[in-house]
């Protein structure tokens, strides 16, 4: 079984957010340059070894910033951000396609736990479940629902072995 994930997002965002905010997730989509301070997502642990001695470092990365084709699924990664300026709810259109390893679980759902908390409405079912898009591994057929309830992403807790 492959680590290599296809994580499809594909939700509408409030109208409200900050700028700064916007500016984090273009950055995260690949759509624009890091922002000097981060918010949204603010730890990326990384192991580094100096001398022999392992030790953790924080190394920022755009989580959803996929492009060109795709490594293991099928297609090609993009991102894309726009104003839904005119239609009903304002806010913002999101869609991203991306490929994710486990490794990533935590920080991309932190990532979808925000995205969730400043979906629209209407896209929130009467027991707070969120859609969001799609996951699967690489060698399934079929997608997952990916979504999130009470600040839990499905996505991290079917990739991260300690929340089995």
């Amino acid at each position: 079984m492959s680590d290599i994930h296809e994580l499809t997002v594909t939700v509408d965002l409030r109208e409200g957010l900050s700028e700064q905010q916007l500016t984090e997730l273009r950055w995260h989509l690949g759509l624009g340059p890091q922002p000097a301070h981060l918010t949204v997502v603010t730890d990326f642990p990384c192991v580094v070894v100096d001398d022999g001695v392992p030790r953790i470092e924080n190394e920022p990365r755009p989580l959803l910033a996929g492009s060109g084709p795709a490594w293991r699924t099928t297609g090609a990664l993009c991102s894309a951000l726009a104003a839904r300026d005119g239609l009903p709810g304002g806010g913002w259109a999101l869609t991203s396609r991306t490929e994710i390893h486990p490794d990533e679980a935590e920080e991309v759902g932190a990532l979808l736990g925000w995205i969730a908390e400043h979906a629209q409405d209407t896209l929130r079912r009467g027991d707070g479940t969120v859609r969001l898009g799609y996951y699967r591994a690489s060698e399934d057929p079929e997608p997952s629902a990916l979504e999130s309830r009470d600040g839990r992403v499905n996505l991290a807790e079917a990739l991260l072995p300690r929340s089995r």
